[in-house]
């Protein structure tokens, strides 16, 4: 059956900000990812604001019309802008001052009352609530305590180990690909529905696309790579093909 695609437009904005200028606009780009076939619009509005404004996301919630998926800091200054917004989705992932992206998954062992408040008050909205984490049991069966029950497994990892394909990679890309397979699986079985990203590209996203309990991916940098040389329609309908 294959995956669901989530197009991060993130990097639109990144292109908007070098020039601090008001184009491109990355609400034009998630009204062609969306007619390319895109499952949903992913942006994470960061507290430095480096890239999505709440400008953006505030028409993004309205113009839309498959899912938008906000990526946030459990923050009470997020939580806020969420209730104010109200997307169809927010992801919880952690955030760091000064990272290039976003490094690791969201430590849910050490926040675990934090979130699991963050997500009471979104859920009072009917708003659905993701985390971003680690394929790591240990912080997946605290992510069920908050009540969550949408977990995007973190691919970095693997995307890191597995610049080709996994079939042409080492032992640790082979090792990684097992962790994410079985982390998914037992996950499914816990009662999640489980997401993953983070890092995959158009050479090593197959398998991850394959593992059966994994339903959506949420891809940004590499189809937005891509749209600068062969544009962002094609790019976007190139992933969906790979995926499904």
């Amino acid at each position: 059956m294959g995956c669901k695609l989530g197009v991060n437009i993130d990097h639109i904005a990144t292109l908007r900000e070098a020039r601090k200028i008001d184009e491109p606009d990355p609400i034009h780009a998630a009204v062609i990812a969306e007619l390319a076939g895109a499952h949903g619009i992913t942006v994470h509005l960061r507290g430095d604001r480096r890239h999505i404004k709440e400008r953006d996301v505030e028409i993004l919630s309205k113009i839309v019309k498959t899912r938008l998926n906000i990526e946030m800091a459990p923050t009470d200054e997020m939580k806020d802008i969420a209730l104010k917004v109200k997307p169809n989705m927010v992801t919880l992932v952690p955030e760091n001052p000064g990272e290039i992206t976003t490094t690791g998954g969201l430590n849910v062992i050490e926040n675990e009352s934090r979130i699991r408040d963050f997500i009471s008050s979104l859920k009072n909205l009917g708003i659905k609530v993701s985390i971003f984490i680690d394929p790591d049991m240990n912080q997946i069966e605290h992510a069920f305590k908050t009540g969550c029950r949408t977990i995007e497994i973190n691919t970095a990892k693997y995307s890191d180990l597995t610049p080709i394909d996994l079939e042409n990679c080492g032992k640790e890309s082979l090792s990684e690909f097992e962790k994410i397979k079985e982390v998914a699986k037992l996950s499914h079985k816990m009662g999640f529905e489980v997401l993953a990203g983070h890092g995959l590209n158009y050479r090593n996203v197959i398998p991850i696309a394959d593992i059966d309990e994994i339903v959506e991916l949420n891809i940004g940098h590499s189809i937005i790579g891509r749209a600068s040389l062969i544009g962002l329609e094609m790019a976007v309908r190139e992933m969906i093909s790979l995926i499904s």
